[in-house]
């Protein structure tokens, strides 16, 4: 699932008039990034979730499948249904019908060319019976605290003196977002809007969140002077 709904307040006035997962990134829309780089790890089937400008999004992609052989491609049209967005967790519980029992999550905003999505990560998650497994990056400057922190055996730590940043990709187990862990209803059919970290830490709390620390190249293109920068290089 890739997570492109927000209204990028902080990109304005380029998502005005275009939503920020299709900003344009060494000559191609953001999320197209991560979407080939999902192709080629042997993840044909995509589910999308939109609100601002969403159906720029579904256009921009139609003939996604045609181009991509074996690909599919959902739809999660959050601003159509609800006319706002659902947050994350909310997004994902709205798109749980399209999903299966292990799937992959991460931004459509976020620049990580060379993250290698493959089978035998999700091989491994599946069987180690936790909720979510997520990668953290070292922490840029715009957020120095961090978010979670790694134990030495590869947990990940609600509190910790030294905290990495999410990286916003991650493994998820559909029972994170059912009963008990997760009160929406899946499909939420009435539109709740939720943020994930709660959820993550009540699940780390539990230790049923494993993490690793990922190196490679890594943006959060949260600002124009970051999309700048990137097309700079």
């Amino acid at each position: 699932m890739i997570l492109a709904a927000g209204r990028g307040m902080r990109m304005r006035p380029l998502t005005d008039v275009t939503p920020k997962p299709l900003l344009r990134v060494q000559h191609k829309p953001l999320m197209q990034w991560p979407m080939e780089a999902l192709h080629q790890g042997g993840f044909s089937r995509l589910v999308v979730n939109t609100a601002w400008l969403g159906e720029q999004i579904e256009q921009q992609f139609a003939n996604w499948p045609q181009a991509h052989p074996g690909a599919e491609i959902a739809f999660s049209h959050e601003g159509q249904d609800f006319g706002y967005a659902l947050e994350t967790a909310g997004g994902i519980s709205r798109a749980l019908p399209l999903l299966g029992e292990v799937f992959w999550v991460l931004a459509g905003d976020v620049y990580v060319p060379g993250f290698p999505f493959t089978q035998a990560r999700v091989d491994r998650f599946n069987a180690s019976g936790l909720l979510a497994h997520i990668w953290l990056v070292p922490n840029p400057a715009h957020n120095p605290q961090g978010d979670f922190g790694l134990s030495a055996d590869g947990r990940a730590l609600n509190q910790a003196d030294q905290k990495h940043t999410y990286s916003t990709i991650g493994l998820y187990r559909r029972a994170l977002f059912e009963t008990p862990w997760c009160e929406t209803i899946p499909g939420n059919p009435q539109g709740t809007a939720a943020p994930l970290a709660p959820l993550l830490r009540q699940a780390m709390d539990a230790g049923l969140v494993s993490a690793e620390l990922y190196t490679g190249p890594w943006t959060d293109v949260g600002t124009p002077e970051r999309l700048a920068e990137l097309n700079a290089s």
